[in-house]
This record gives structure tokens, sequence and C-alpha cells, in this order.
């Protein structure tokens, strides 16, 4: 690699001097060995070393940054916890990662509005924390919640294995505030449910940090059922498991949640965490009902039957509130799990119709045939989102672009039967080449003149998301007046 001339070394010594300006101390990280810590995030296949990493701890130094940044052309990678599985986090050689750990702080709990107000590096499972000893909890919950913080899920619109009844991100988040490439410190939303006039909490929630860097948050916060159970359902076939989320959901029953895993995600489960899993099946059903105690036994009472009806060869119902997070863990340490299997995996995320269920995972084993690679299956059987954990070995030559291509195959049978490319993880990186698969030329554009509203010099993680980019002036900007936006339910500050 060629060395950097003495111009590009004057600006980049002139960049950290002007970020140390703002953030004092070692808010600042510019060696190579520190810096590495940040060059992946959950997709650690794609690694790059930024040129600097700034860790702010006020959202006036967030600005401050911001308007340097963008003054001196330098783009700019937002990071929370960097659990994300889709690359969207991956730093660019060129730009400065502005990392938010150091918003930790829970800034208001109010029970009587049921919301929460917090710092984006807060982490998921903290917000439950905070507020469990009121009998309130967070309801989305994806498996890493004990790390991935809310800014991150706000980023890229996490779920969790309840998010069949009570929803992705977007439909637990209050109010924002965010700070625009400019500078500009906005806030959307609030305590109250809805905002009128233009939906920018639903454009912000799954932004994945192009159009604006997060600096609080307030979610919803949700009373504790009275009573929770789980059911595991074991099936000889994939057919019959599909078939019951199918027949359960077409009965109107709403599972608190609803997962699926296949054998070999079922044995590495249950060798990691002994959750008390059947092994001699090729499908296994969990599902959690939760509400006033004779709604749930009437409940299990129903999916019971549903189940024996197509097939069941083992149920079993969880005995007490242990046993049934027990089942859970096993569910939400299958990624972990995945671990004592292979040396290498990649978890895609992709979400088809209900009704696919079976036919997809035969075409997948079809796939795996094809590509020579195993593959191991959990996934939100509810909504149809898929977790397919494609498994190799980093270190034999040719086999992570065979994982590469077999992982593009599955999301393009996602959206050959319906789907779509993600339903939690984000595109970022890992999609972002596939994007024409489901999006015309001019679909990509009419998206890309949002960003170009919001970050009209694309200083935010560009290179994430669309697979060519567009100077904004050949897409004619949308209702850009000066850099600003012209939305006046925003309160300005």
């Amino acid at each position: 690699m060629p060395k950097p001339d003495a111009e590009v070394l004057r600006r980049r010594a002139d960049l950290i001097d002007a970020l140390r300006a703002i953030v004092p101390g070692e808010g600042v990280i510019v060696e190579n060995a520190e810096l590495r810590a940040y060059e992946t995030d959950g997709l650690s296949v794609y690694r790059q070393v930024p040129l600097a990493v700034v860790l702010p701890e006020t959202t006036a130094e967030v600005a401050e940054i911001l308007k340097l940044c963008r003054r001196m052309g330098v783009k700019v990678v937002a990071r929370g916890a960097g659990t994300g599985l889709s690359g969207g986090a991956l730093p660019l050689e060129d730009g400065v990662v502005l990392g938010l750990s150091k918003f930790n702080r829970i800034l208001d709990i109010d029970y009587e509005n049921r919301a929460a107000t917090v710092q984006p590096g807060v982490t998921n499972l903290g917000i439950t924390r905070a507020v469990e000893h009121q009998g309130f909890y967070y309801a989305p919950d994806p498996s890493s919640q004990i790390a991935c913080s809310i800014g991150g899920n706000i980023a890229e619109n996490s779920g969790g294995v309840h998010c069949l009844k009570y929803g992705l991100t977007t439909n637990n988040v209050l109010g924002l505030e965010i700070v625009l490439p400019d500078g500009e410190i906005l806030r959307l939303g609030g305590k109250h449910l809805d905002a009128a006039g233009y939906d920018l909490l639903g454009v912000m929630t799954g932004s994945e940090g192009l159009l604006g860097i997060v600096t609080e948050v307030t979610v919803r916060i949700l009373q504790k059922p009275e009573t929770a159970r789980a059911l595991l359902a074991g099936f000889s076939t994939v057919e019959q498991g599909g078939a019951t989320v199918a027949a359960i959901i077409a009965a109107g029953v709403i599972p608190g949640g609803l997962e699926m895993m296949d054998r070999p995600a079922i044995n590495a489960a249950e060798d990691f965490c002994h959750a008390g899993y059947p092994r001699d099946v090729e499908a296994l059903l969990i599902c959690e009902l939760d509400g006033p105690a004779a709604e749930v036994d009437h409940l299990m009472g129903v999916v019971t039957g549903m189940a024996r009806q197509h097939g069941a060869t083992f149920l079993k119902e969880s005995a007490n509130d242990e046993e049934r997070l027990k089942f859970w863990a096993g569910r939400k340490n299958a990624f972990p799990a995945a671990g004592r299997i292979s040396p290498d995996y990649i978890c895609m995320d992709g979400t088809i119709p209900r009704n696919q269920i079976a036919p997809v995972l035969r075409r997948m084993a079809e796939l795996s045939d094809k590509h020579g690679l195993k593959v191991a299956n959990v996934f939100h059987a509810g909504d149809g989102n898929l977790h397919p954990l494609i498994l190799f070995d980093g270190n034999e030559p040719g086999q992570q672009a065979r994982a590469e291509a077999f992982g593009a195959d599955i999301l393009k049978l996602c959206v050959e039967v319906g789907g779509v490319l993600t339903g939690e993880h984000g595109v970022g990186i890992e999609k972002r080449d596939l994007m024409p698969e489901m999006f015309n030329e001019d679909d990509l554009k009419q998206q890309q003149r949002l960003k170009c509203a919001f970050d009209p010099t694309q200083i935010l993680n560009p290179g994430k998301v669309f697979p060519t980019l567009h100077r904004c002036a050949e897409l004619g900007r949308m209702h850009v007046h000066k850099g600003r936006i012209p939305f006046p339910e925003l309160e300005r500050f």
C-alpha cells in the first residue's frame, strides 16, 4: 500500500487536533493497536481500520464533531455496541468512527406515561433491568440484548423473539433526539403515543446511520403480563412445524413468541444450554403465551391441540417461570452455540410469508448441497423472519466465498417467494449489492433522494445500503433549502 503524501498527513493531523479540542482527554483514539477494536462489527468477515475514533459524552460534542467533519469533508460512521450483523458499523479507511458507548445513562422513567428516556448507549436489556422492580419491561428483545445498544436497535429496527405480538423497535419508540450532519439538533415525538405530520420517527428507525446520529431515545415500557408459559412442540418434518405455525396464526392466536429451529440448531443449542430440547425431531416450535391466567390456560389447550393435529411427536409445557426462561435460553443462545459445531458462520436475515416456511427450508437444503456447506436454521416463525446460520471454515481456501454465495442465494430466494432482504439486521454492506433484486433503479434513486434531504454532502455512513452512489445534484434534492429540512413539526433548538 503506498504511503500517504504530506498533504494527507497534514489534513489528518489537523483533523485529530480539532477532534481533541472538542473531546479532550482520552476521547480521541488514533493508535493503530487501539483502532483495531473498532475495525468490525458482528459481521466479522469484513474488517477495516478507521482513520480515527472519537467518543463524545454530550449531544453538544456530537454536534460539534459533525460540523467539523462536514466542514473538512470527512466521512462519519456511527457505532453503538458493535453487535450488528450486516456490516452497518464497518469503518472507512478515510473516515471517523463516532462511538456512542459513553452515552450510557437512563435519563428518566415515567411509569404513569409508561415511557423511559435513555441515552443510545444503554443496552437493550438494561432498560428492562431498570424498570422490572416495578413490574415493567421493554418488549423488543433481540438475542444480543445483553450487549446490543438501544441506539443500534434504532439504526437497524431490531426485533427479537417477542416481536410477533409486541412489535419491532419502530413499534416501541416514542421519541428521538437526533443530530443532523450539519450539527443541527432536532427532537422527534415525545412521550405521547403518536405525532402529527410526516412519520419521521419511522424514517429514522431503521435508517442505518445514514440520516443522523441518535443521542436520546424515549421508548414505550409495558407492564409484565400476569402469566407467561411456554410450550415446546417437536415434529418429524419441517412441513408439520410450518403448518402448525400457519394454523396458530390463522386461528387468531397471537403468541408472545413463536420460534422454530431445525435439527442442527436444536442439537447445537441443547449441547450449549441443556434447555430440555428433544434431539430426535426435525423441527421444534417454541410458543409462548402470555396474559391473564385463564386466557393462557385456554390458549395453551388450543395450541397444544393444533400441534397434535399436525403430527407433533413431542410436547412439553413449562412448569414454572424458571423452566420457561430455560426454553428461551436455548433459542437466544443458538448463535453462539453454532460456534461449537463450526469454526465460522454467517447469520443471514431474510423474511418470507409464513406459508412459505416449509418450501423455503426445502429449497435451502438443496442450496446447501449445491454450495457444499451446512446450514442451521433458527427463526421468528410467527412473522417469517429467517436466520439461517451458514457454517464454514474461513481457514479453508474458497469456503468464505462459497458461504457468501450461499447467503446471497438464500436472500434471492426470500425475494422470489414474496419476502424481503432483511427483517431486522439491516442492509449495511452484507446485502447492499442485492438491493436490485428487490428494488428497481427508480426505487433506489427515490430512497437516495431521502438520504440527500437529510445529508446533502453524504458524510454519514457512505457506501452502505445503496449499491450505486449518486451525487445529490444528480438526483435532485427533496425540498432542501440550504441543507435544512423544512418540516414544521420538528422542534428546533
